[in-house]
Formats: C-alpha cells, structure tokens, sequence
C-alpha cells in the first residue's frame, strides 16, 4: 500500500493523459443539438472557434522566444531586408508541423510522447525521451537568460543574471498555478503576454520607421548570398523547435472531442486550423517588427556583427536616443515578455514529455517541480559563469542552437511516421500528397540544421580527442535517424500486409 504523502503525488490509477476530464473544455452542445456527429461534421460556429482558441496561441510563443528574437535582429543587422521572404516561408513550414501535430492528438486523443512509448522499442523511446529533454533544457536555458537580461536591463543593472534567473523560475509556477483556476485562464495570460510583445515591437517599429518599399521587396523577391547565408539558416533552424513539436499534440486536447466521431475530429481540426493560422500570422508579424527595426537601424553598420541579446536594448538607444519612453526599456519589456511566456510554455511542455515517454501518474505540480528543476540548474551555472562577458555569452548561445538543431529529426521523423499510419489515425491519417510535401519539408529542415552543425563543428571542432569524439557522435547520431525511418518503412508495410491477409 502506498503512503499518503505517496498518494498525494500520485494522480489516478489511470494511464497518463495531458487533461484530466473535469479540466477540458466542453463543446458538445454549443451552437448545436444533435450530440451524435458520427460522420457528419458540425456546422461553423463563431462561438466554437473562439472555444478552440488558445492552443495554437501557447504553440506560438516557441516562435518568439528569446532565441527566435535574437536570429530576427541579427538577420535584420547583418542581412538587412533580404530575408524577410525566408522568414515568411519559415514560418509557413512551422505552421504545417504543428498542424499535423495537433491533426495527431485530435485524432488519437494521445500526445506524441505517449505514442513514441507505444510506438517504439523501450530503449529507443528512452532515448528519444533524452532527446527531448536535451532540447527542452537548451531552449530553458535561452528563455530564462532571455527574461533575465530583461529584468537587468528595466532594474538598470541592478539585479544580475543570476537573480533574474531565479525570479523567472519561481514566477513560473505562479502563473502556472492559473491553470488550477482553468486552462482558459492559463490561455488568457499568454494572450497579455503575446499583446505586450506585439505592442513593444510595434511601437519600436513605429519609433524607428523601417523602410516600406524595401519591407515589401524583401517579403516578395527572394535574395541570398555567400554573406547571409548563416543568418539565412538561422532563420529557419529557430522556427522548428523540437518541445513544440511534442506540446502542441497535448495542448490540443484540452478541448472534449470524442476521437471515436469523425465529425468532431473534422470540426476541432477545422477550428484547430484557424486559430493556430492566426496565432502565426501574428507571431510573424511580431518577428518582422524586429527584424525590420534592426535591419533600419545597424544594417552595414561595423557594429553590426556583434549585435545580440545582451547587448541590443543599448545599441538602440545609443542609435535612436532616449525620446519620452527609452526604446532601451520598450526593448526590454517585449523582452520580458517573450522570455516570461516561452519559459512557462517550456515548464508545460517538459510536463507532457516526461510524463507521456515515461508514464508518470504524478500531480501537475510535482511534473513541474521535476522539469523546472532540471532546467534551472544548468540555467543558474551559465547565469553564474557568463554573466560578465557578452561574446561568452554569444559563444553560448551558438551551441544551445546547435544542441536543439540536433535534435530536430527526433521531434519531426516521429510526428510523421505517425500522422501516416492509418491503424492509428484511420480515415485522418495523411495522403500520399501532404505525406510527400511533408518529408519533403522535414529533409529540407534537416539538411539546413545539419549545414549548421557542420558549419559550426568545422570552425569550433579542433584537436584528435575531440575530433573523435565528434566523428563517433555523428555516426551513432545517423544510425539512429536511419533507424527510426527504417523501423517506420519496416513496421508500416507489415502492418499493411498483415492487414491485407486477414481481410482475405
């Protein structure tokens, strides 16, 4: 028997689920009378889709973490305008990800992290999970010193990074604690959060007045050199985030859809659609404001190369003055608010990851206890160790890249072996076509990151041991890609074959 205290850890005897019943939201019966759509798909309703909105708003914000922020103003100060149609582009392939995300969780009522433990042998789902983790902490790791070089920046330098790390750990778990109050009001926080950046960057924008003719040509006539190619990747590599990937299956069912009617499904994934296309159409918009400010402000510029995240709030303010609020402080409160926002979406994702690969009946506050601390460890010895050298810092944050860039076809080769899988999904199991463009879009994402990688081992990579080490990382790194593309060909046509003999 085990004890109280035990038991108060504990959540039902059940398997692990993103949402209990009691904390969904209900839509059956809204703007409708007929409880059985079995086949049929619901009327649209306005009312509906505003009690599906909010998912894709929490998925957003991996679009505009501290990370996301600091790839926009350093495209925009190195490359000027010329890749404002790449960051468009990107941000319609990190669309169709997180749609084929939510189209798993809708349809299977389970997260990706509790079909990679279904799906895969225990060692590999283990080492899947460690993945997971791995990229979970790089991305902490950004968005908390994100959050804390704002708090530095509005305490005038008061607090250190150490401290404003700490406080955006323990501020977490009371907005968090929200959630215990309803996950709409959870959603309505972020919807404030994403506000205050919108209207920052927005006001940043209309300080600085971009140019408009040269905004257009970039977001229509693609350009690309030898020069911006770096950027150009960076652009890309940040808008596939790894935890995203595996939060936005969970996120969906927050809403009471019954897997088992076909209607519903359609109805949620339609409504599912909508609000993650507007979720972001706005976070692209907001990326653009920061780019396009940056791009006015230090394109060809000497400084411009060394602009980043510690040191950008004072670059402005040195280019544009202080004026009647500082645009140093409107920085920093957009900031703020992205590196608040992304660090408690990344609590929440940690939750689901742990919980669905390694099936924790735990209370959500104890889920969030465990992956805050994991995360808030390292975060406090990189505030500790770099919190008096920017180009430390820069050095940083280019291997935090390259440790979630790593990790990228761990997220995508799953996801998509399992949205084409038609004993899992059934008639919502993707067709030939969306099943081409997509691998097409996951090679294209693959190959950029693995530019990356390569482009940085070759600069940083020097001495045999280390060299070594590289080279054995790298092949286990490929078997293990090669493996999981080979087990989903393998199990996929087998599953086909079996299902074929039966029938007959």
């Amino acid at each position: 028997m085990p004890s109280d205290e035990h038991q108060r850890l504990l959540g039902s005897d059940d398997a692990e689920t993103a949402y209990d019943p009691t904390e969904k939201v209900h839509i059956v019966g809204v703007d409708d009378n007929d409880d059985d759509y079995s086949t049929v798909t619901p009327p649209f309703s306005w009312r509906k889709l505003w009690l599906f909105t909010g998912p894709g708003f929490l998925m957003s914000i991996a679009f505009l973490d501290p990370g996301n922020l600091e790839g926009d103003l350093q495209a925009g100060a190195i490359a000027g305008y010329s890749l404002l149609w790449l960051l468009l582009w990107a941000t319609a392939i990190g669309l169709l990800v997180q749609l084929l995300s939510a189209r798993l969780g809708v349809a299977t009522g389970r997260h990706l992290a509790e079909l990679c433990r279904e799906e895969y042998p225990n060692w590999a789902g283990k080492l899947l999970w460690i993945m997971a983790e791995l990229a979970l902490i790089g991305a902490d790791i950004q968005e908390v010193i994100g959050s804390a070089i704002a708090l530095k920046i509005l305490t005038n330098g008061f607090l250190p990074l150490w401290a404003g790390v700490l406080i955006t750990a323990f501020d977490c778990f009371i907005f968090l604690f929200l959630e215990n109050y309803g996950v709409r009001k959870l959603e309505a926080l972020f919807a404030v959060l994403i506000a205050v950046m919108a209207i920052s960057f927005a006001w940043m924008f209309g300080e600085t007045k971009p140019n408009a003719k040269e905004l257009l040509v970039g977001l229509v006539v693609p350009k690309l050199n030898s020069k911006t190619i770096q950027q150009a990747v960076g652009v890309v590599g940040c808008i596939i985030m790894p935890h995203n990937v595996f939060l936005h299956s969970a996120l969906v069912q927050s809403r009471d859809v019954d897997p088992r009617k076909t209607g519903r499904v359609r109805e949620a994934l339609r409504y599912y659609s909508i609000e993650s296309g507007i979720a972001l159409a706005i976070s692209f918009i907001i990326n653009l404001f920061v780019t396009t400010v940056f791009a006015k402000a230090f394109f060809g510029t000497a400084i411009a190369d060394t602009i980043g995240l510690g040191n950008a709030g004072q670059f402005l303010e040195e280019r544009f003055g202080g004026g009647l609020v500082p645009i140093l402080y409107i920085w920093a409160v957009g900031l703020l608010a992205a590196g608040q926002s992304s660090t408690i979406t990344g609590t929440y994702a940690g939750q689901f990851i742990m919980g669905g690969f390694l099936d924790l009946r735990l209370k959500k506050w104890a889920r969030a206890l465990i992956t805050r601390s994991c995360a808030i460890i390292p975060t406090l010895v990189v505030a500790l160790i770099f919190d008096s050298s920017e180009d430390t810092m820069d050095v940083l944050n280019e291997w935090l890249n390259v440790l979630q860039a790593v990790q990228i076809p761990f997220a995508l080769i799953p996801l998509l072996c399992l949205v084409a899988k038609e004993d899992l999904m059934g008639v919502f199991a993707i067709g030939p076509v969306l099943k081409t463009i997509s691998w097409l879009v996951a090679a294209l994402v693959i190959a950029i990151n693995g530019y990356l990688l390569q482009q940085f081992f070759a600069e940083e990579v020097s001495g045999t041991t280390f060299t070594s080490i590289v080279v054995a990382f790298t092949v286990a790194y490929v078997a293990f890609i090669v493996y999981l593309i080979w087990r989903s060909i393998t199990v996929s046509t087998f599953g086909l074959f079996k299902s074929r003999s039966q029938a007959t």
